[in-house]
């Protein structure tokens, strides 16, 4: 042999693989709990003490040594992770503006400048804005044709991000409707509370009163010359109502506190701005108050109650009341909303409401949006929702009438539609609303809808085909005529017009396909898979399944840029409409909470085995995916199934539901009890230790490779996370392949893109990279 052989031979033999990375063990301290009788440890309980020094010294040295061995699990896919960033990144639409919302004489619109985290909040009058493109166009908000500058700087949230603590997150936001202020909450991460601030827009100053923290609701009143807010108690429940006069050096009147602690406080005003309506609501109750917005200090008028916790939404219209509830009718509890009216001034002791649609059980309405002349519905009927509206004002005292009976105008839509948003529609005299259309298969459509012609505009829509996002106002926008395609209204089949060009789909290049999957007890659950036409479905495709399944909250089946670099890849992208969620009545939801939470972690399991059973995914290469309450459904999927996934990523997840809600260490309210059980009954107890992931986790057993994703911020709770980990690595069998990884941010990621993006990328090549290995 050549010596130069012999030498690459015996270098060759005598090499050795460097070893793979030892996961960190977290120290133990034994504690018992016992309750109901029941005894149990849990040796890692000291992590979630935030208040002990010395724990929380030991906790930052724990994170520190998570952070280093996910840093060098990941460490050999720093290629790929850079290149699913950039794909990301670059189709995130960083010149955009959101689209321009007319209101009064206004067009308000937010924009982000070149580089920067976060947006500006901007106006300008509609009058000089006829053929409003996007905020490049004029140059810098100046028209050097009239020498005006006709851009408003309102709010710069980057300068926001400096008073609190680095980065800006807003909750609420309102424009007072004359139009000079806006009142709005920024969270203040040091004290874990959202904090209100006044703005006055003319002058640009913040206003040195109301300032109040602790803020959760807020609604104009006075044309815009006086404030009401909603402020939360140490355990975050809304409790007292303030009134503010701007400009006035008065201390802000108390309105209502509500001493009962299982009630909560929420605010709103009518669109017409007439009436404040104050909701208070607690499991047991639900009652609705009138304020006068001309005169909040004259009193409230009770004028809707019921015992039972109940969805109530008041509108006021030429005279009426519109009540859209869920409410129980006749002591018995309703699967759907309907609608009820009543004379505002009603003299009578004890006002009488009259339902004015008829119930149908084939057509269930989701939503409704109010303006002066139409009445803008959401519907579903079956699995297929749908868009449609009725003139007003509805008869009243005639009876009720059938809701396909009263002349519905149903609204084109694209294929596929998953969800329907109304928009913020603050113009209440105009005839055209604003919604945001959903599909799998298709990026999030603004479209104005004129309810008086039909008309149809796609104010906005990102074209992921070309890389241009088509950001589109008056003359240049896509206006469709129903008339002019010949269609009826009245016939929702020939609305439903399907024109891929008109609607920039995708499904030309990304299938969309629906299943009705039976799960363990005969219920069909509904589940829908998206993959790239390119790589039809195969034994062999990867895939990922999306699971929520909580608070009858509908599953986010939007389409998403991220996820295409893995359809793109050849993945199946799978969504889990299981029982808890929402979208089929409130019985679906309640089938899937409390001591009927296992039914929604089956369901789950069900579309798992369906994937893998019909060769859509391979039986090795499925991976599941939850968000903060999906966490727990698909980390209780994994306990019950390991063997069924190959991997799973958990952001924030909820995770150890017995400790949480026996000792909540942020405060929960009557919400979160309803939702997962309360403790204090023995049957949700017990229910509550069956299906709580930390405290099932098998012993003994080969786990799916995990990432779990959280934030030292206090909201999301890093020691659920950290709990879970240590006890999945102590429990299970230590395999190398299928590590289990903590990832943790400093930062709030919701209003950041930059982040966004490198988060998603993240859990892509964590994904790619546990089903490759």
């Amino acid at each position: 042999m050549h010596p130069l052989l012999r030498f690459a031979y015996v270098a060759r033999r005598h090499y050795k693989a460097a070893p793979p990375p030892t996961p960190p063990k977290a120290p133990k301290k034994a504690q018992k709990f016992s309750f109901h009788g029941i005894t149990w440890e849990d040796p890692y309980s000291w992590m979630s003490k935030v208040s002990d020094k010395v724990a929380m010294r030991h906790m930052d040295v724990y994170m520190e040594q998570e952070e280093k061995y996910s840093e060098a699990i990941m460490s050999d896919s720093e290629t790929l992770l850079n290149k699913l960033h950039f794909e990301m990144a670059s189709r995130m639409p960083y010149d955009l503006s959101t689209p321009p919302l007319r209101w009064g004489p206004w067009l308000y619109y937010r924009r982000v400048e070149e580089a920067k985290p976060y947006p500006i909040l901007c106006r300008r009058l509609a009058s000089l804005n006829d053929d409003f493109i996007s905020h490049k166009y004029p140059p810098a908000g100046f028209d050097f044709t009239t020498g005006k500058a006709i851009e408003q700087k309102l709010v710069d949230y980057n300068l926001e991000a400096e008073r609190f603590g680095g980065y800006a997150y807003e909750e609420l936001s309102e424009v007072s409707p004359n139009h000079q202020f806006l009142a709005y909450t920024m969270y203040d991460k040091e004290n874990d509370y959202f904090k209100l601030s006044v703005r006055n827009l003319n002058s640009g100053s913040l206003c040195s009163k109301p300032q109040a923290d602790r803020v959760s609701n807020l609604a104009w009143a006075k044309d815009g010359q006086a404030l009401l807010y909603v402020v939360t108690d140490q355990k975050m429940r809304p409790y007292r109502i303030y009134y503010s006069l701007i400009g006035s050096t008065d201390e802000d009147a108390l309105l209502l506190e509500e001493s009962d602690e299982r009630a909560h406080i929420n605010i709103r005003h009518t669109k017409d701005f007439q009436f404040v309506t104050v909701n208070t609501f607690s499991t047991t109750s639900s009652k609705v108050f009138l304020i006068n917005a001309a005169d909040p200090l004259s009193g409230l008028k009770l004028v809707w109650e019921c015992d039972a916790l109940a969805h109530c939404i008041i509108e006021h219209h030429r005279g009426y009341l519109y009540l859209f509830t869920d409410a129980p009718k006749g002591g018995r509890p309703v699967d759907y909303h309907y609608l009820l009216c009543s004379p505002a001034e009603d003299p009578s002791s004890t006002r009488k409401w009259e339902e004015v649609l008829l119930d149908d059980p084939d057509l269930i309405i989701e939503d409704i949006d109010f303006s002066d002349k139409y009445l803008a519905l959401i519907v579903r009927e079956g699995k297929k929702v749908q868009l449609c509206s009725v003139g007003l004002p509805l008869p009243f005292g005639k009876g009720a009438i059938k809701i396909r009976k009263s002349d519905l105008q149903y609204l084109s839509l694209p294929k596929h539609v998953c969800q329907i948003l109304p928009g913020p529609n603050y113009d209440f005299f105009s005839s055209v609303m604003r919604f945001i259309i959903s599909s799998p298969v298709m990026p999030d459509a603004v479209v104005d809808y004129d309810l008086a012609s039909g008309r149809w505009n796609i104010i906005q829509q990102q074209n992921m085909l070309h890389d241009r996002t088509r950001i589109l106002y008056g003359k240049n926008s896509a206006s469709i005529s129903m008339e002019s395609l010949n269609s009826k209204h009245s016939n929702p089949v020939n609305a439903n017009f399907e024109d891929d060009h008109l609607w920039n789909d995708l499904s030309e290049f990304y299938a969309c396909e629906q299943y009705e999957v039976p799960s363990f007890d005969g219920h069909f659950i509904p589940l829908t898979i998206v993959f790239a036409r390119k790589n039809k479905t195969q034994a062999k495709n990867p895939g990922i399944l999306h699971g929520h399944g909580a608070y009858g909250e509908l599953l986010d089946k939007r389409w998403c840029s991220e996820l295409k670099s893995l359809l793109d890849r050849g993945w199946v992208v799978a969504y889990a409409d299981v029982r808890g969620g929402g979208g089929f009545g409130k019985k679906w939801h309640k089938d899937g909470r409390r001591t009927k939470k296992h039914n929604s972690i089956n369901d789950y399991i069900s579309c798992a085995k369906f994937l893998i059973e019909k060769d859509i995914v391979h039986e090795n290469k499925l991976a599941g995916w939850g968000y903060s309450a999906g966490g727990l459904l698909v980390a209780s999927a994994i306990n019950c199934s390991p063997d069924l996934f190959r991997a799973a990523v958990l952001k924030v997840p909820f995770l150890d539901a017995t400790n949480t809600l026996l000792y909540p260490i942020l405060p929960l309210i009557a919400t979160d009890y309803e939702e997962f059980g309360y403790p204090v009954d023995l049957d949700d107890f017990l229910a509550i230790r069956e299906y709580s992931p930390y405290d099932n986790i098998q012993k003994d057993v080969l786990y799916p490779a995990v990432l779990v994703t959280s934030s030292f911020n206090t909201r999301f709770g890093v020691w659920e996370a950290a709990k879970w980990v240590a006890r999945v690595r102590d429990l299970s069998i230590y395999d190398p392949k299928r590590p289990i990884l903590l990832n943790l941010t400093t930062d709030l990621v919701e209003e950041n893109r930059y982040l966004q993006s490198k988060e998603s990328a993240l859990e892509a090549t964590f994904l790619i990279k546990m089903m490759e290995s």
